[in-house]
C-alpha cells in the first residue's frame, strides 16, 4: 500500500533513527517486499516498559506526521505491551521484552537475522 511521499527505504531509516534516538532496544528493520504485498519494511523494536513503548510509538507517529507522511493506523496503544504503527509502506512493531520473546516475529516470518548486516537489518542495544 503506497501512502508514503518518501521511498520506503528512506522512510524506514527515519523510523529506525527515531527509535534509536529514544533508546529503543534490539531494533530490526526487515525488507519484506518479496514476502508480502501488505508492506515493504517491518521495523521491530523493544521498549523497556509500557511507558517507554508508548513514548517510542508517539515519537514515530510525530516524526512521520512532521515529514508529511500518513498514518494508516495505530493499534495497542492502550495497553502498550505491543503497539503497531502502520505507515503503509512500513509497519512498526514496538513491544515490551516478554511480548517480543513470546511472539518472536523474526522467527515467525522465517528470518535468520545476523545483527549488523547491511542497512536492511539494524541492531541497537
Amino acid at each position: 500500500m503506497k501512502v508514503s511521499r518518501l521511498n520506503s527505504k528512506k522512510l524506514a531509516q527515519r523510523i529506525v533513527d527515531t527509535l534509536d534516538d529514544l533508546k529503543g532496544q534490539s531494533i530490526r528493520c526487515i525488507n519484506v517486499k518479496k514476502l508480502t504485498e501488505i508492506t515493504d519494511y517491518m521495523v521491530i523494536t523493544t521498549g523497556r516498559s509500557n511507558t517507554h513503548t508508548k513514548a517510542l510509538a508517539d515519537a514515530v507517529v510525530n516524526r512521520l506526521k512532521k515529514s508529511g507522511e500518513k498514518i494508516v493506523g495505530i493499534e495497542g496503544r492502550l495497553q502498550s505491551e505491543w503497539i503497531l504503527v502502520d505507515a503503509g509502506d512500513i509497519v512498526v512493531h514496538i513491544m515490551v521484552a516478554p511480548v517480543r520473546t513470546l511472539y518472536n516475529l523474526e522467527d515467525l516470518w522465517g528470518f535468520n537475522i545476523v545483527p549488523g548486516k547491511a542497512t536492511e537489518t539494524r541492531s541497537s542495544s
